[in-house]
């Protein structure tokens, strides 16, 4: 449909039955790229869900330099108490409150791997000492010390050395996330200091209401060419201040699916902005919006005619049911409009994602030049790729001499091009890669380069670890992840393949988030969900919990801390999308992503890990929006300190409920600034 053959051979799956412009960025070695989880063919299928990569927006960022809040101590704590009828005090719930935090996960393999050169936080175990209810120290209790043996367990480092998958409870009390440069420091002491009080003060950095902690750079002696960081790179103290809202004032987000098509500009302001929409043709200045004509984009004939095309040409392709997880590089203003993004550098680190699961990578006009520096990028998106899965190059300046290196690259690593067409109406190159899903491919090498990865070498070690120039094993036994494509979507999500353990406990979960999201959730917290889009399970488990949403317009970034067990491959697995971080750092996406943040016992597992508990509320504060909820479900006690510090943000604490230790919190923000 529209595009000119050139005669390349399509190749199948052999599984039939299962079967946007970057601007002001130039490329060196290192590209600065955002990761946007954006469902680019809801054309097509409203449940869709893809993945996709997201240049830094807008160009440089001046010079950021925060402005830490102050605490001072007093003698007493406040706490707020509602206890309204949830009316979902059922006996499951009331048993499980804490469960979904306890269950024994699957876990692959581990992500986390000894870099020297980046200070990364080990698992820690347990002080001897934590706080009683009065705010004082006393001595672990035997009842206790049994606890916190569960939390290592949850927390331990899964098996570097194998391939197997195991269940958690096989995991040894002394596995433990390696560290870059060793042991992370404890940070002994009470979680929260009962007896704080915040005065809070606006964060005073060059960027202003777009302040990325992480990402932009902090440099307050002297003057830099450059504003963010060419690597992950985090401030050396937590951030203990807030970051403002825009100068020409913040308005409520047009709520979905009107936000595909208008956005508010004020919410999106940036020095840059106007410069960059003269540029473009999928987006338009009308007023007080930014307006997104239907069925345009860069590509003249529209998105929907660029995608009925490629998957005309590889049947295969099936999008929102074959593909269902895609990863996009390069795309803009994707949040405000309610698709899923992040930001990250990515030049010589590995992306936060597992190895082999993503069905399709596409990546239209992003300059980047994939056969540099050994083809190091390539071999990245080789990893993060699913076998069988397709890579999608498109562009309307093609260079002969890149076509050839390209060309040479891919056949390197065994990659099949199953397509290289220009379109009649778009004028757009297209270029189809298959990664091969099989190793007999690699064994016919003529020449080993690139070499295979050693047999210790874990593909799936993410956080903060270099990419490597070397090619890992596609899985080959029925028991190991990625031997076979998942089901079409949406029994996927449902389907739980055999290398899985115990999906009895999986399907329980499963049906235990469901109960919860439907009887108390939507229901019972007084949320109006019809203004909720952007969601993140910050401590994400199965994803059971964003399953249970699927039915909902909302989409979920699931969140797989670094130091709890690796579950994330079985959230892809499922036709979710998520990504591994560690909540002692700022969470790399834009302030004032998300409508909704929902944290299951995450602040009980961080216990003697971060600096200063308290700024992870502060990093909440950031990303929520104005009019923004979270919910958290921890220990009675740390919700009693969390209440506190909601309060002194001027939050609107809607609903407390505890019962036998464990408890509910829900809260939402306000437009507050101090």
């Amino acid at each position: 449909m529209g595009f000119k053959k050139l005669g390349f051979p399509i190749a199948r799956f052999g599984r039939q039955s299962k079967k946007s412009y970057g601007f002001f960025i130039k490329f060196a070695s290192v590209t600065i790229l955002g990761l946007c989880f954006v469902f680019v063919w809801y054309i097509f299928s409203s449940s869709a869900s893809s993945v996709t990569y997201q240049r830094s927006t807008f160009g440089e960022i001046a010079e950021p330099v925060s402005e830490r809040g102050q605490i001072k101590k007093s003698k007493s704590s406040i706490l707020i108490k509602n206890e309204p009828d949830l009316n979902s005090g059922k006996a499951e719930e009331k048993k499980r409150v804490n469960e979904s935090s306890r269950l024994d996960p699957v876990v692959p393999k581990n992500h986390k791997k000894e870099e020297k050169s980046v200070e990364i936080v080990k698992v820690s175990k347990k002080d001897e000492k934590q706080e009683d209810e009065n705010g004082s120290e006393v001595a672990e209790s035997e009842s206790e010390t049994e606890n916190e043996k569960e939390d290592e367990v949850e927390e331990g480092e899964h098996s570097v050395d194998g391939d197997s998958v195991v269940d958690v409870d096989q995991l040894d009390e002394n596995d433990e996330v390696k560290a870059e440069h060793g042991k992370k420091k404890k940070f002994k002491g009470p979680l929260f200091d009962p007896k704080a009080e915040y005065n809070w003060k606006l964060c005073s950095t060059r960027s202003k209401h777009n302040y990325i902690p992480c990402i932009d750079i902090e440099v307050t002696s002297k003057r830099i060419q450059m504003y963010r960081h060419h690597e992950r790179s985090c401030p050396k103290n937590p951030l203990m201040c807030l970051v403002p809202l825009p100068h020409e004032g913040y308005q409520t987000p047009v709520i979905w699916p009107e936000s595909k098509l208008k956005i508010w500009l004020k919410n999106v302001a940036h020095p840059k902005l106007a410069q960059f929409i003269k540029t473009q043709s999928w987006v338009v200045e009308s007023g007080d919006y930014l307006t997104f004509p239907q069925n345009q984009s860069e590509l003249t004939g529209g998105i929907a005619h660029y995608l009925e095309s490629i998957q005309e040409t590889v049947p295969d392709i099936e999008w929102g049911k074959n593909i269902r997880t895609i990863l996009d590089i390069g795309s803009q203003l994707a949040l405000e409009r309610g698709f899923p993004a992040i930001i990250t550098p990515f030049g010589t680190r590995r992306l936060p994602f597992p190895s082999g699961t993503f069905d399709t990578i596409h990546c239209g006009e992003c300059q980047i030049h994939w056969q540099s520096n050994g083809g190091k990028l390539l071999m990245e998106m080789n990893r993060i790729l699913r076998p069988s899965g397709y890579l999608i190059l498109s562009s309307k300046h093609d260079s002969i001499e890149d076509d050839e290196a390209m060309s040479k690259l891919t056949a390197s690593i065994g990659w099949n091009i199953l397509a290289h067409k220009t379109d009649d109406v778009s004028d757009i190159g297209v270029r189809i890669y298959q990664k091969p899903e099989s190793n007999e491919i690699y064994s016919l090498r003529r020449k080993k380069i690139p070499p295979m990865c050693k047999d210790n070498e874990n593909a799936d070690a993410t956080w903060y670890v270099p990419i490597n120039s070397c090619l890992h094993p596609i899985p080959s036994a029925i028991e190991e992840r990625g031997t076979e494509w998942p089901e079409e979507w949406p029994k996927r999500l449902q389907t739980f393949p055999d290398w899985m353990n115990n999906r009895e406990k999986l399907d329980s979960d499963s049906q235990h988030w469901k109960a919860i999201v439907d009887k108390s959730y939507i229901t019972g917290m007084g949320i109006n969900w019809s203004t909720i889009r952007n969601v993140m399970d910050m401590h994400s488990v199965f994803g059971s919990f964003a399953a249970a949403l699927v039915e909902h317009d909302v989409w979920v970034m699931n969140v797989v801390p670094v130091y709890a067990p690796d579950t994330l491959p079985i959230i892809f697995e499922r036709g979710l999308v998520g990504i591994y971080h560690d909540w002692c750092e700022s969470f790399a996406t834009y302030p004032r992503s998300y409508d909704l943040l929902h944290a299951d016992h995450l602040f009980s597992r961080l216990k003697n890990r971060c600096r200063q508990t308290v700024s992870i509320v502060v990093e909440m504060d950031r990303i929520l929006r104005p009019g923004g909820w979270a919910i958290i479900r921890d220990k009675a006690q740390i919700l009693k300190s969390l209440e506190k510090i909601y309060k002194s943000l001027h939050w609107e604490i809607r609903m407390t409920f505890v019962q036998e230790k464990e408890g509910i919190l829900c809260v939402q923000k306000t437009m507050w600034r101090p």
